[in-house]
């Protein structure tokens, strides 16, 4: 699983020499994000077959963007659900590390390395909204093409607008397509930062890869 990156981004930045272009994929990639006027009004809409999700506020949409969803033998779930839970600082419980000391081992969990004393830490799921169990939206790299194990990852920039957008009980309704793609999905380009080099496992496993996350920022019109 190829998550997101903050810090090490601005690490590989200087170490290019001062190359921004990574860096700019990285900001250039902001979609707006409205507060709703009625939160119980909101409702969320994933398209599968154009990776979009819509926040929704009757006709009215808060929050357009790109997203990934589950490979063809991992699928994200089709259906009308609700949310059922937001935890920030998520982690997984099927896919992570086991650490001993400095050795990091990159494995399922269940697949506990030979030996004694290793203890299994999760990848990082930031920003996690639950709708079923195991299968959320969390922040994570934003493919063009199916990518995850069924859950549905958002950019840094738009997880956390997202997570502040939802709130426990709000619809979720996953489809192959969905009435605005044909308003919205063409016109909205997804991101790159697929393409820059993973996040050290280190930064992975520490407890320092939640400080670096975004806060939520909605506007209001």
């Amino acid at each position: 699983m190829n998550l997101t990156r903050i810090s090490f981004v601005i690490l590989a930045v200087l170490l290019m020499g001062g190359c921004a272009e990574p860096q700019q994929r990285m900001a250039s990639y902001n979609p707006p994000a409205y507060c709703p006027k009625n939160p119980s009004d909101v409702k969320v809409k994933v398209s599968l077959s154009k990776q979009m999700v819509y926040v929704m506020e009757g006709a009215k949409p808060l929050l357009i963007t790109a997203c990934s969803v589950g490979l063809p033998n991992k699928p994200t779930p089709k259906g009308h659900f609700v949310v059922t839970e937001k935890i920030a600082h998520k982690r997984s419980g099927s896919y992570g590390f086991y650490v001993r000391g400095n050795e990091i081992v990159s494995a399922p969990a269940g697949k506990r390395p030979a030996g004694l004393n290793w203890r299994y830490v999760g990848y990082p799921m930031p920003y996690w909204v639950g709708f079923l169990p195991g299968y959320g939206f969390h922040q994570g790299d934003v493919w063009p093409v199916p990518r995850t194990h069924g859950c549905i990852r958002l950019h840094q920039n738009v997880a956390p607008n997202f997570w502040a957008l939802v709130r426990v009980g709000t619809p979720v309704i996953i489809a192959e397509n969905q009435a605005e793609d044909l308003l919205y999905a063409a016109k909205h380009p997804h991101p790159r930062d697929y393409l820059l080099p993973d996040p050290p496992n280190a930064l992975l496993i520490s407890p320092d890869w939640f400080k670096t996350l975004k806060s939520p920022h909605l506007s209001s019109e």
